[in-house]
């Protein structure tokens, strides 16, 4: 059974893990000057750090027993991956709208 306190802490990586995500993305939205590119290391990496927080947020005994393996890469990887790359995509202006000075110093 799960206690108040269980999921809590679930649903703190969970926004935990959109959070990373949403960074992630716009981090690579903004160092690499080609679509491709940003969207090649956001399918490919950001899953990688979702798990690596997920494998250690439940190894410190954080969250409820879900049954199985694919519901919790369904719930704390696919769940948070598509609300922080939405985030960044649809919510934060693009990279492109920001002035920068030409030179730094």
């Amino acid at each position: 059974m799960a206690t108040l306190l269980d999921l809590a802490l679930m649903g703190a990586v969970l926004v935990g893990n959109t959070l990373l995500a949403a960074v992630m993305t716009r981090f690579f939205r903004v160092q690499l000057h080609t679509r491709w590119g940003a969207g090649v290391y956001t399918a490919l990496l950001v899953p990688v750090g979702l798990v690596v927080t997920t494998i250690v947020a439940f190894s410190l005994g954080v969250g409820v027993d879900l049954g199985n393996a694919g519901a919790v890469l369904g719930l704390m990887v696919g769940v948070p991956m598509g609300l922080g790359v939405t985030i960044d995509v649809l919510y934060l202006p693009s990279p492109e709208e920001y002035d920068l000075p030409e030179t730094a110093g």
